[in-house]
């Protein structure tokens, strides 16, 4: 595979991702935890298919267990936390709010070894920042103080990919067929913590079952195994500057669906959130071009 073709490949999660808050919407009144069981068993299923079509069953005994609790808790702590904070608090704020990990890796890829934190990290950071603040503070008909825990909830979204990102590094590179075995394992353990503390409540429509069924294929599901493909194979550089639109993206799906009115605001803090990720980006690639003159 070239280098272009695994970096195309790796476009489509992040289109894929744009749908993530949209389909949480339309899945409502699914608890969180039912729904993460129901999406990552979707999602799974397709990974386990696609490989034993290709053939790589055996791959995924030679995995070490610490890569397999690695990821699990990583894409169960996330979803679960994205699901129920987008059940406490209004669904485009939430989701602008969460999408801060693409900034947050960039902030974070700094305290690895052989990595400088740039004025111009610091400064992406502040205008992105500014964007989630703006979200909160507000005020008016959007705002409620009920809705505190959401954000906050959806902060700790974006912090739990962010950190899984930057540590993945560090564990080396392993088969996209693992990915497969997160997602079964997300389900087993999110059907299980359903079934301790949640009631277990169906879809009360055709449009529910569909919003569940496409997280699954999708957001929750294909999503994973393209990204995993375009930062292995392809230019990572490019695909983390591309994931800097998924606010935006995710915002405009959010208002074509009915699901958030493009207020003046929301759409600033969109700006602000996306254009400081991209500041932090530009500062890393000069930093990146430093590196290689000097060597």
């Amino acid at each position: 595979m070239t280098r272009t073709r695994a970096t195309l490949i790796g476009f489509v999660a992040i289109l894929l991702w744009a749908l993530l808050a949209l389909f949480t919407v339309g899945s409502v009144p699914v608890p969180p935890l039912q729904l993460n069981a129901i999406c990552f068993a979707i999602g799974g299923l397709i990974g386990l298919g696609w490989t034993v079509a290709r053939g790589e069953v055996g791959l995924l005994r030679r995995i070490g267990w610490k890569v397999y609790a690695f990821g699990t808790a990583a894409l169960f702590g996330y979803h679960a936390l994205y699901f129920t904070a987008l059940r406490l608090a209004p669904a485009a704020e939430a989701s602008l709010i969460a999408y801060l990990w693409p900034l947050l890796i960039v902030l974070f890829s700094g305290l690895l070894p052989g990595e400088r934190l740039r004025a111009g990290h610091i400064l992406g950071g502040i205008v992105a920042f500014a964007g989630a603040a703006l979200i909160v503070l507000r005020g008016g008909a959007g705002f409620s103080g009920a809705a505190l825990p959401g954000y906050g909830l959806a902060f700790l979204c974006a912090l739990t990919w962010a950190g899984y990102s930057v540590l993945s590094r560090r564990l080396g590179r392993v088969p996209t067929a693992s990915v497969a075995v997160f997602c079964l394992a997300t389900s087993v353990l999110s059907a299980g913590l359903h079934l301790a503390v949640e009631p277990t409540v169906w879809p009360t429509s055709g449009t529910g079952w569909m919003a569940c069924l496409a997280l699954g294929v999708g957001p929750v599901g294909i999503a994973f195994y393209v990204w995993d493909i375009g930062v292995k194979a392809g230019d990572i550089q490019i695909l983390g500057v591309a994931s800097y639109a998924a606010p935006l993206l995710s915002t405009l799906a959010l208002v074509a669906g009915g699901a958030a009115t493009a207020s003046p605001v929301l759409l600033v803090a969109a700006a602000l959130i996306a254009g400081g990720a991209v500041i932090a980006a530009r500062s890393s690639a000069r930093q990146a071009r430093a590196s290689a003159v000097s060597c």
